[in-house]
């Protein structure tokens, strides 16, 4: 059976993440193997620095993590690589930039290693950018820095009809016009997570976790669901 999936609003790393974090390294270390922090989405703007951040937050909770080195397609097609995420217990998206993540792990080696782990019980995050790609689509500025628009662009599917709005209560909230605006099929829904929240799958449903709420929008409407109740969404598939 498929292991957690944690889509985390942002801000990750933090105090404020416990609830969501401690059941991630408690799925690791019942799955056994390495808990890989993947810092595909912080290219561009400091991957150590990312990868710093995540290693001591869950030195902090008792898990030592280990850099899964994905930067570019090239790193993410490598067959050693790949072989390393085909022994994971967790795989830690860090946040960053939405296009380049989706655009780097779509369809390589690497992620459908991790993808096959997290079928076979490993556990699966993402904050902010990191969890971006994990639906259908991902958003991206349309134009310039500031601007709120946004445009569709394909993600790693794991979650289908979906695109995830991180930082909602934020600033995410923003993107949501644009995106119904330009929404890809009338079954879209926009899966909008507040920072230091997450939507967490646990093989039977979803459920919102930490301070903050998950936010489901639709063509039809949108329903809110406080931390701790269900999150109205289909299981999540095997993805791109």
């Amino acid at each position: 059976m498929a292991g957690l999936l944690a889509l985390v609003g942002g801000d990750e790393f933090k105090p404020g993440n416990e609830e969501q974090d401690a059941l991630l390294v408690e799925a690791a270390r019942g799955h056994g193997g390495p808990a890989f922090v993947v810092p595909t989405a912080a290219a561009r703007g400091g991957p150590q620095q990312a990868v710093d951040n995540a290693t001591r937050w869950f030195a902090r909770l008792g898990l030592e993590l280990e850099e899964l080195h994905v930067l570019t397609r090239t790193h993410a097609n490598d067959p050693a690589v790949a072989a390393r995420a085909s022994r994971g217990s967790l795989f830690y998206l860090v946040g960053g930039d939405p296009g380049h993540t989706a655009a780097t792990l779509r369809d390589t080696s690497v992620w459908r290693s991790a993808v096959a782990a997290w079928q076979g019980g490993a556990a699966l995050a993402g904050s902010s950018a990191g969890a971006m790609a994990m639906g259908e689509w991902t958003l991206i500025r349309d134009r310039f820095k500031g601007d709120h628009r946004r445009q569709y662009r394909p993600a790693l599917g794991l979650l289908a009809a979906t695109a995830v709005l991180p930082h909602f209560e934020t600033f995410g909230h923003r993107w949501a016009p644009s995106a119904l605006e330009r929404a890809p099929s009338p079954e879209t829904v926009l899966l909008g997570i507040d920072e230091r929240s997450a939507a967490l799958w646990d093989g039977s449903g979803w459920t919102a976790r930490g301070p903050g709420s998950v936010t489901l929008i639709r063509a039809t409407g949108r329903s809110v669901s406080p931390s701790g109740s269900p999150v109205e969404l289909p299981p999540p598939g095997s993805g791109a």
